[in-house]
């Protein structure tokens, strides 16, 4: 057996570890650019307690609100602006595309003669990125992407692409995982995140590059979220306890995501959110029901030795709070238990029609998804999620 595993972040995990958010960014200096999404964490109780605490450390802040999904403008104009700034520290109090902000400054901070656009993969003439960065501190306030745990960042041109900017060396230096932040996410949010980190989830457990390590995560994860994903995303959203084990399962998934890759789900989810305005996690929502349910008929139909089949009716148990008997098809039933629970609004609301589904079946990218599908299969999933 072989196998690697990535570096992961220093972790700081509990209710009321954001207020120590400046004690560790002056580990690295003392001037610290802060990102955020938009104006709710300066209403928020947190805020005067953040800029304190900053004051006694003695810490000079600045503050960028971004809102919406990152795109190469907004990063290439942020390094502009504090190129001269002196910064020391980046950090990112926010969903997923706060933090992927965070993570593209911190790193194109380092090279400010460069647009980021230069190291987006799969642009034409790219080139790698000299992995150099600034210190960076990711705060998640929902539990989706895992971002604070990997080592890209993912910038959009709507209507273009969504590329990653990515390199070993950022993945953050520390994450900070509090309950507290993610209590005021909506439930439309906190839904659409949940099922986002429960894909990244499954598709690692399943995925040909899946070991045994990132396999004993993605299941704990799947744990949690059997038990915690429903009740934060309707009538406990406020529940400190519900918050941390979807906090927790969000983590995961991002490690298990950057160990283990990624299948179909986000291989589609890439191209829709390019092309259309389909929220990430929904898109991902939306698709895990059908798309699991069409890999398990190809791999029963193709490699039916396959451990993945194994792994679908561990996850399916482990989903259905270990009632019903387990199998493949379990997991499928409690997917559409849960999309239909999520009440996940259908590709379709988004413009999405049957004459796009021949461009979305040729972007669609397989990844490490254990059965390769065929382009009929990939079109099912689409008309499924219609």
């Amino acid at each position: 057996m072989t196998f690697t595993f990535a570096r992961t972040p220093e972790l700081q995990f509990g209710p009321g570890t954001i207020a120590r958010l400046p004690e560790f960014a002056a580990r690295y200096g003392t001037r610290l650019l802060l990102v955020i999404g938009g104006s709710s964490l300066q209403r928020s109780p947190h805020w005067p307690q953040l800029m304190a605490g900053s004051k006694a450390r003695g810490l000079d802040v600045s503050v960028i609100s971004v809102s919406g999904e990152p795109s190469p403008e907004l990063v290439d104009s942020a390094v502009r602006r504090y190129q001269s700034a002196g910064i020391d520290v980046v950090a990112a109090i926010g969903g997923g595309s706060v933090i992927d902000s965070g993570k593209a400054i911190a790193a194109m901070l380092t090279i400010p003669d460069h647009s980021v656009t230069e190291y987006l993969e799969g642009l034409p003439g790219v080139q790698s990125p000299p992995g150099t960065t600034l210190p960076f501190i990711a705060a998640p306030t929902t539990a989706g992407t895992g971002s604070e745990a990997t080592k890209n960042a993912v910038l959009a041109k709507p209507g273009e692409y969504k590329r990653s900017l990515r390199h070993d060396h950022f993945v953050p230096a520390l994450a900070i995982i509090d309950p507290e932040l993610a209590c005021s996410c909506p439930p439309a949010v906190t839904a659409a995140c949940g099922m986002d980190a429960l894909t990244q989830l499954l598709e690692g457990l399943v995925s040909r590059g899946a070991s045994p390590l990132s396999d004993a995560l993605a299941l704990s994860g799947i744990v949690r979220c059997a038990a915690f994903l429903v009740p934060a995303a309707t009538d406990r959203g406020t529940d400190i306890a519900t918050r941390a084990g979807m906090g927790y399962a969000a983590y995961l998934s991002g490690i298990v995501l950057a160990n283990a890759g990624l299948g179909i789900v986000h291989g589609l989810a890439g191209p829709l959110g390019a092309r259309f305005p389909v929220p990430h996690g929904l898109a991902c929502g939306v698709l895990l029901p059908p798309a699991f349910a069409i890999t398990v008929k190809a791999l029963s139909a193709r490699a039916p030795h396959s451990p993945a089949l194994a792994k679908c009716a561990q996850a399916g148990t482990i989903l259905a709070g270990g009632a019903g008997h387990p199998s493949p098809d379990l997991l499928i039933e409690q997917l559409h238990r849960l999309a239909a629970v999520m009440n996940l609004p259908k590709l379709g609301q988004f413009g999405i029609r049957e004459e796009h589904l021949p461009a979305l079946v040729a972007a669609a990218g397989q990844k490490t998804h254990p059965v390769q599908l065929l382009p009929d299969e990939i079109s099912a999933i689409l008309h499924a999620a219609l």
